[in-house]
């Protein structure tokens, strides 16, 4: 069983920074890769970013790339997605989520544990 708990979400204006964590725990969770999506109102859950807490390798969504960055304290068994510049349409609730195995990184449909979710609102 793994367990997620996402923090740091927040209001704020545009081009300002937010760092959200997730804190993990479970028996297993250095060998699961680790995602970011959100979910804007209105619209469908996004994949955000991916890290593989084996060897640090990380993938972003092109709408995120360049400003967002997805990192793992192995220590604190947490992961943190490090946002900048950050944008109106950024707003959405950010989800933590933990990925055993499967054929897309992107595919929220493949990650086995969610944590429950953290808000974003970037005001204009």
């Amino acid at each position: 069983q793994v367990h997620l708990l996402e923090s740091g979400g927040g209001l704020v204006q545009a081009g300002d920074s937010l760092r959200l964590s997730c804190a993990a725990s479970g028996r297993t969770i250095t060998s699961y890769t680790m995602g970011w999506f959100r979910r804007a109102p209105g619209k469908e859950r996004e994949f955000v970013a991916v890290i593989t807490w084996s060897n640090g390798r990380t993938y972003y969504d092109d709408s995120v790339k360049g400003r967002f960055t997805i990192s793992i304290d192995n220590a604190k068994n947490t992961v943190y997605l490090q946002m900048n510049r950050l944008k109106p349409e950024d707003t959405a609730v950010y989800y933590c989520a933990a990925r055993s195995g499967g054929s897309s990184y992107q595919k929220w449909g493949e990650y086995d544990y969610w944590g429950q979710g953290t808000q974003v609102t970037v005001s204009s």
